[in-house]
């Protein structure tokens, strides 16, 4: 069995007394596109901070590539790459610039790190703006630079901490465009942490952290196709009378979150014309779909989050 790119056991962090992470453990497997996905306050950051050996964590371990990010750190190093929530570019120095500063953090010298500047540069499609300082180039630019920036040496794993906040939807679409090249021409492992559903609908696989809880974890459609075909959701001005209503007539299991109601019935068309004879005056909307990250969130966190806290975004 090949060594995995990225293991977890009982990881458990706390800033003072507050709990950051409590008892998560995960495999990565080498050459995957792993998401982190969770809201604001769900321990992301802080799992990062632990993967690229900026901190040791209060109890459990991590390793990468078998070595351990508190013991082996300086091994760990050389093997990762880092683009963190704002580029760590500066932004006085140009493009290139930038990537010299970079090559010779690790070594780099001569035509060695000559090439591989050019080598990135062509990847990003910024061979034109290497002359350019960073203050000068939008969002999207700096983007690429900073992946530019994080893959110079090579790294076999590229962890992304929220790697698309600020950038508009071209900007996002053109940087994952880049990250599935880096996969194709090099099989780099990405770990990727998010709050938008559509970056964690393109890993392979994902997990979801609540409020340091790793809640669940797997493929994507398989966590979606664990709570059944489509999914029904209700709206109601009096939500929790409305279920117990259900509950008792149609003997289903009805999730309560704030003003609505998620169930997971066997055939919800059907179910949502039964409703509606029987309680149509109580609902004020109804919409049957199939399920979604956030139902996955929803189903084993029992709250939805707020919308500017995990999102789904065109």
């Amino acid at each position: 069995m090949s060594t995995p790119a990225v293991h977890i056991d009982g990881l458990t962090h706390r800033y003072g007394t507050h709990l950051a992470l409590q008892d998560v453990s995960l495999t990565i497997p080498d050459g995957c596109c792993f998401g982190v996905l969770g809201p604001n306050g769900s321990g992301k950051t802080t799992l990062f901070r632990i993967l690229s050996t900026l901190m040791p964590p209060t109890q459990g371990s991590a390793s990468i590539f078998g070595h351990d990010t508190t013991s082996q750190s300086h091994v760990v190093r050389t093997r990762i790459g880092m683009v963190f929530q704002e580029p760590a570019l500066d932004e006085k120095l140009t493009v290139r610039e930038n990537l010299r500063v970079q090559g010779a953090l690790y070594g780099l010298r001569g035509t060695e790190v000559r090439d591989r500047i050019k080598s990135m540069l062509d990847r990003f499609d910024l061979s034109d703006r290497a002359g350019d300082r960073v203050d000068t180039l939008s969002g999207g630019l700096r983007r690429r630079a900073d992946l530019a920036r994080g893959l110079l040496h090579q790294p076999d794993l590229l962890l992304l901490d929220e790697p698309t906040t600020g950038l508009d939807p071209k900007a996002r679409r053109t940087f994952w465009q880049g990250l599935d090249r880096l996969r194709r021409a090099n099989g780099t492992t990405l770990v990727i942490a998010t709050h938008l559903m559509d970056e964690a609908e393109r890993c392979d696989e994902v997990a979801i952290l609540d409020r340091g809880h790793l809640v669940v974890n797997g493929a994507p459609e398989t966590l979606k196709s664990e709570l059944g075909g489509e999914m029904l959701w209700l709206e109601s001005a009096d939500a929790p009378a409305l279920r117990d209503r259900i509950e008792a007539q149609f003997g289903v299991d009805v999730q309560l979150i704030g003003r609505a109601l998620q169930i997971s019935p066997p055939d919800a068309p059907s179910l949502l014309s039964s409703l509606y004879e029987a309680f149509g005056d109580r609902i004020d909307s109804a919409t049957v779909r199939a399920p979604t990250l956030d139902d996955v969130f929803v189903a084993h966190t029992g709250y939805r989050p707020d919308e500017e806290e995990l999102q789904i975004v065109n």
